[in-house]
């Protein structure tokens, strides 16, 4: 047997099996298929390699009316880092900014700026 042979026979690395053996991609959960097939390379494990394998999920509900309402004061756009800006509104000056990717992804970003003070917004297309 050649290097070459040996080498196409054998995986990449050793992994537990919950992941692919030659490309480490996450394996779907064992079926009524006598393989599991990775999805992204199409290698096959035999699905008898599996057994004695446990497989534990836990799914968890909250009661409704048990989220905590976010004041304003309490809102993601108020807890960002604060800039010294000038408050058009107040002329309060510090206003805290967060950043978001509205327009297409060549494009640049915009930042959301708020006052600390009086909670004005405003936005930039940067």
């Amino acid at each position: 047997m050649s290097v070459m042979d040996l080498a196409s026979t054998c995986s990449s690395f050793q992994s537990d099996l919950d992941f692919c053996s030659d490309c480490g991609s996450v394996l779907p959960l064992p079926g009524a298929q006598d393989t599991v097939t990775c999805t992204r390379c199409g290698f096959n494990i035999n699905v008898r390699d599996f057994e004695g394998k446990v497989v534990k999920t836990s799914v968890v509900f909250h009661q409704l009316g048990t989220a905590m309402p976010m004041s304003v004061e309490e809102g993601p756009e108020c807890q960002g880092p604060v800039v010294d800006r000038r408050c058009p509104r107040c002329g309060h000056e510090g206003m805290a900014y967060h950043t978001r990717q509205m327009r297409s992804a060549d494009e640049g970003q915009t930042v959301f700026y708020t006052c600390t003070n009086c909670k004005f917004q405003e936005k930039e297309d940067s």
